[in-house]
């Protein structure tokens, strides 16, 4: 199951994302979303977890907490696919 994390720290990076899923299962990939015109974190990203039992169980663990002191609430669900269409254009 691949989940949708909203709410992440702008510190924290991919291996520190999988760290706070690991305890809860096997993790396939974890990947927080970065900005691509500054490198920085964008607050969310997706944790993919092959044991659907043990994604559920994370976000019933993880949905509400936060993480730092400046930090919003976790928010997390199962992630939707993304549709295929025309990409918007960039801004320079």
């Amino acid at each position: 199951m691949k989940l949708f994390v909203a709410g992440l720290p702008y510190d924290l990076d991919d291996a520190e994302l999988e760290e706070i899923f690991e305890k809860f299962g096997t993790i396939a990939s974890a990947k927080v979303v970065m900005d691509r015109d500054t490198g920085k974190s964008k607050g969310f990203g997706f944790v993919d977890m092959p044991n659907d039992d043990e994604a559920r169980e994370a976000m019933e663990h993880l949905n509400d907490i936060v993480l730092g002191r400046k930090a919003k609430p976790l928010v997390i669900k199962e992630a939707e696919e993304r549709k295929p269409g025309p990409k918007p254009p960039r801004r320079y």
